[in-house]
C-alpha cells in the first residue's frame, strides 16, 4: 500500500479511529491492532510474503528470549550468527541471487567459457532491506547486553513490522522504538498537528518535487543519446532532486504518521544537499542507514581506531556495503566506491568531522566559503548520482562522457519553466527551515493563524494541481 494512493488515504482514518477511539484503554488491543493494521498494509502489495516478515520476527523473538538465559560465550556467539544468517540469507537470496549467478556467467564468458545461467523468477519483497537491518539491530543489541530482551511478543511484532517506518525506513533502532510499544500512549494535540504538518511538506516533496522531477529524469536518462550535453547536466539534477523529494518526502510522511499515534521516530534526512563536504552530507542523508552501519559494521571492524591503513579499508568497506544495500548492480557499487573516493580526503587529513554545525546557524545567507563548498559538495553529490540512476555501468559512461562535449554550452532542450520554479521555492523554503527537525516545524509559527493556513492551503493546492505523474517510491525497490 502506497502513501499516496487512494487505499491508504482509507485505510488510516480507519486505523486512527480505532486506535484513539476503541482500542485507547487497552495498551496490548493498541498494539495488537498496530500489528493487524501493519500486516494488512505490508499484505496488500503482496500477502504471500507476510510470512517471510512473520518468520523474521519470530526468529530474532526467539533468539532474543535464548540469549536471556545464555551466559556461555561461545553459545551467545552461536546463537548471534544464526540471527545473522537466517536474516542476511533471505536478504542474499531474494535481492542478490540472480546477480550473483549473472555476474559469475560473465566472468566465465570473459574467459571464453560460456555457460548456460540458471537463475529464477525472483520477486524482491518490498521492504525487505529495512526491516531485515531493523531484525539485527536487535539481536545484536541484545548479545552486546545493550538491550534486555523482550518476552512481549505482541510488541515485538508491532516493532518490526510498524507500517509507517516498514517498507522504507527510518530504520529504527529497537533501543528506541521498542519501549515505545510497553508504555501507554497518550493523544497529544500539538503533537499531532505538527505530524500533520511533516506529513504536508512529504507529500509536497513527493508528489509535486520528486514525481514532477521523475518524468523529466526518465525522459532524460532513457533517451540519454539523443540529448546535448547540457539537458544531460539537467537531467541528473532532475534526479538529485527526484531522490531527495521521493525518499526524505517517505520519511517525513512516517514520522508524520507515527507522530499521530504517539510514536517518535529518529530524523532520517537533515537537509543534506546544505553540506559543506561529503562527510558532512553523510550525517545528514539516510542518517538510520549511516548511522546503522557505522554502529554495527565500522565501529567493529575497527573504526578509526587503528592506523592509516585500516582507516582507508574501513571507509570503502562501509561505502561499498551501502552501495550494494541499496541494490543488485555494479551501479551502486561504483556509487559507494566514488562517494568513498569522495570523502578519503577528508579522512586522511583528519577533517571528516569539520562541519558539526548547522551552515549560516546564526545568519540568513552562508559565507562565501560555504557558499562554494555547499555548491561543490553539491557537484560531486550530482555526479555521483548519475551511476545511481543509470540503468549499468556503460549506460553511466555513456551518460557522462555525452556530457563533456561541445554540446555542453548549448541550451537545454528540456527546461520546464515551471518546474525550474518549483524548485528555486522548495530549495528556499528548506533553506528557511534548515535548522529544525523538519521543514515546517516552527516555520511560520511566529505569524499570524491565517498566514500560516495560506500557506498550507498553498501547498494543498500544489500537491492537487501540480502533482506529477504518480511514481512509485524508488526505495520501495531497496
Amino acid at each position: 500500500m502506497y502513501f499516496n494512493s487512494i487505499d491508504f488515504a482509507v485505510f488510516l482514518p480507519i486505523v486512527f479511529i480505532l486506535y484513539w477511539f476503541v482500542t485507547d484503554k487497552n495498551l496490548k488491543l493498541q498494539n495488537a491492532l498496530l500489528v493487524v493494521s501493519s500486516y494488512v498494509f505490508y499484505g496488500w502489495w503482496d500477502w504471500r510474503f507476510l510470512s517471510l516478515i512473520i518468520f523474521s520476527s519470530l526468529v530474532d523473538y526467539s533468539i532474543g528470549l535464548a540469549l536471556k538465559k545464555e551466559n556461555s560465550l561461545s553459545k551467545r556467539k552461536g546463537l548471534l550468527w544464526v540471527s545473522i544468517i537466517i536474516n542476511l540469507g533471505f536478504l542474499g537470496f531474494f535481492k542478490y541471487y540472480n546477480f550473483f549467478v549473472e555476474s559469475f556467467v560473465e566472468a566465465f564468458s570473459l574467459l571464453g567459457h560460456p555457460i548456460q545461467p540458471n537463475t529464477l523468477n525472483i520477486i524482491l519483497p518490498i521492504g525487505i532491506s529495512f526491516y531485515t537491518f531493523q531484525t539485527l539491530s536487535y539481536t545484536i543489541d541484545v548479545y552486546k547486553r545493550k538491550l534486555e530482551p523482550t518476552e512481549d511478543i505482541v510488541s515485538f511484532l508491532a516493532f518490526v513490522s510498524f507500517f509507517p517506518q516498514l517498507v522504507a525506513g527510518p530504520i529504527e533502532r529497537a533501543t528506541n522504538l521498542l519501549p515505545q510499544f510497553y508504555t501507554k500512549r497518550t493523544f497529544h494535540y500539538s503533537k499531532a498537528v505538527d505530524g500533520c504538518r511533516q506529513i504536508l511538506w512529504g507529500f509536497f516533496k513527493k508528489v509535486v518535487i520528486a514525481d514532477n522531477c521523475a518524468e523529466f529524469a526518465n525522459q532524460i536518462f532513457n533517451n540519454s543519446s539523443e540529448y546535448s550535453g547540457s539537458t544531460l547536466v539537467i537531467g541528473a539534477l532532475f534526479f538529485t532532486f527526484q531522490i531527495y523529494g521521493d525518499f526524505s518526502g517517505y520519511s517525513d510522511i512516517a514520522i508524520g504518521i507515527s507522530r499521530l499515534f504517539g510514536f517518535d521516530l529518529k530524523q532520517n534526512f537533515a537537509f543534506p544537499y546544505f553540506s559543506r563536504d561529503i562527510a558532512e552530507f553523510w550525517r545528514r542523508w539516510h542518517m538510520s542507514l549511516s548511522t546503522w552501519f557505522r554502529d554495527y559494521l565500522y565501529i567493529p571492524l575497527g573504526g578509526s581506531r587503528g592506523g592509516t591503513w585500516m582507516k582507508v579499508r574501513n571507509t570503502f568497506i562501509i561505502f561499498l556495503v551501502s552501495g550494494f544495500w541499496h541494490g543488485a548492480n555494479w551501479t551502486f557499487v561504483i556509487w559507494g566506491f566514488l562517494n568513498a573516493l569522495y570523502f578519503l580526503p577528508l579522512l586522511l587529513a583528519k577533517r571528516n568531522r569539520t562541519y558539526l554545525d548547522i551552515v549560516a546557524e546564526a545568519s540568513r545567507l552562508p559565507s562565501f566559503r560555504a557558499f562554494l563548498n555547499m555548491m561543490l559538495t553539491f557537484s560531486l553529490t550530482v555526479f555521483a548520482w548519475i551511476f545511481f540512476r543509470a540503468d549499468s555501468v556503460s549506460h553511466a559512461m555513456s551518460y557522462i562522457s555525452n556530457i563533456f562535449t561541445k554540446a555542453l554550452f548549448k541550451l537545454p532542450t528540456v527546461r520546464p519553466t515551471y518546474l525550474i520554479v518549483l524548485l528555486l521555492l522548495f530549495v528556499l523554503i528548506e533553506w528557511l527551515g534548515r535548522r529544525q527537525k523538519h521543514t515546517l516545524e516552527v516555520l511560520l509559527l511566529n505569524n499570524s493563524r491565517s498566514v500560516r493556513w495560506a500557506f498550507y492551503l498553498f501547498v494543498i493546492a500544489c500537491v492537487f494541481i501540480l502533482g506529477g505523474k504518480d511514481q512509485a517510491f524508488i526505495y520501495f525497490q531497496f
